[in-house]
């Protein structure tokens, strides 16, 4: 595609970013009548770009490469075409997928949830041992939210709501385990070491429902959108970082999107990996991977119980705390970590 196309184009809005990337997001309507999604990346607006060490758009090197060709066929993706302006800068076009991109607030359907986990798995054999070079760090995406990383950054909202939670973790999550948890979210080189000596592929590195589509016409397949935290590590490292972000949005039976008991959709979500992945499911790799999830996003956990306003919410991420911690001592007990 000719960048400049975008210059005739007829009308742009801009597109409210749901996963909360700080890219900018544009629908463009194009002179030839079609629309299609422009993402820009600037890592002066972009804080994950700065926490990653991003500093051009590392999608679009990843989609230049041909990465994404090598797919498998139950996972698409968007990205049409992709270049760096004259300032070095990323720039994407995509095809617009409209309602069809979930939510923080999509009930996930039983279907659509063996979907997804069907399609990670997929994603995860296609890749396994022969993943491509030059992508995120690990160390980088499970840092993500180290205090000290971050702390230079307050006043950003995320990084506020960050280092709020994590003071309040000790007070949630007291003991040994919830210790050793806030050791290695200080820390995480431990973690990172740990998961970079299991079997290692492309991991998204961001699977959220907010980075999915289940597209019209497509059945059986999941498009996967943010490509620029993908990592070489361990598939249970996705399946963690889903988990730890997304659990309450699924049902263990119709997608109930939470109306189940929170400890229920949990191990329901474990026995789709289980199926989805068959012979080569790992338990002792899977909870490392939910150890992961915990470090990176345990400051949301205890900020929910704490101070969400609704006193369910506090309630169901209360119990759910007690399954992660669980975990957590079960990974610890692995001896991988």
């Amino acid at each position: 595609m000719d960048p400049a196309v975008l210059d005739t184009a007829l009308d742009r809005a801009p597109v409210n970013d749901d996963g909360r990337s700080g890219a900018t997001l544009e629908r463009v309507l194009l002179a030839d009548g079609s629309r299609v999604v422009v993402k820009r990346f600037d890592p002066s607006v972009d804080l994950v770009m700065r926490f990653s060490g991003d500093a051009h758009g590392r999608e679009v090197d990843f989609f230049r490469r041909g990465i994404l060709d090598r797919l498998p066929a139950t996972v698409l993706h968007p990205i049409m075409d992709g270049w760096y302006d004259d300032n070095g800068l990323g720039v994407l076009v995509m095809r617009d997928l409209g309602d069809s991109v979930l939510t923080w607030k999509s009930v996930v359907s039983s279907k659509q949830a063996r979907t997804m986990f069907g399609a990670a798995a997929d994603l995860h054999a296609a890749f396994l041992g022969s993943a491509p070079d030059g992508l995120t760090p690990l160390g980088s995406i499970l840092s993500l939210f180290e205090p000290r990383r971050i702390r230079p950054y307050a006043g950003e909202t995320l990084v506020d709501y960050a280092l709020r939670g994590w003071e309040y973790w000790p007070e949630v999550a007291p003991g040994e385990v919830g210790e050793r948890v806030l050791a290695l979210a200080q820390d995480t080189a431990p973690l990172v070491a740990a998961c970079l000596a299991l079997p290692t592929t492309l991991v998204h590195g961001d699977l959220a429902t907010v980075n999915m589509a289940f597209e019209p016409g497509r059945p059986g397949c999941l498009t996967l959108i943010d490509w620029g935290l993908a990592a070489v590590g361990p598939a249970e490292v996705d399946i963690g970082r889903l988990l730890a972000g997304c659990a309450h949005l699924f049902g263990p039976a119709g997608g109930r999107g939470g109306s189940e008991p929170i400890v229920a959709t949990l191990e329901y979500l474990i026995a789709l990996q289980r199926e989805a992945t068959g012979p080569a499911y790992d338990e002792a790799a899977l909870r490392l991977g939910l150890l992961a999830g915990l470090t990176w996003l345990g400051w949301n956990k205890s900020l929910d119980i704490v101070e969400h306003p609704d006193l369910a919410v506090r309630e169901r991420e209360r119990v759910a705390l007690t399954w992660w911690l669980h975990q957590a001592e079960l990974a610890f007990e692995t001896g991988l970590i």
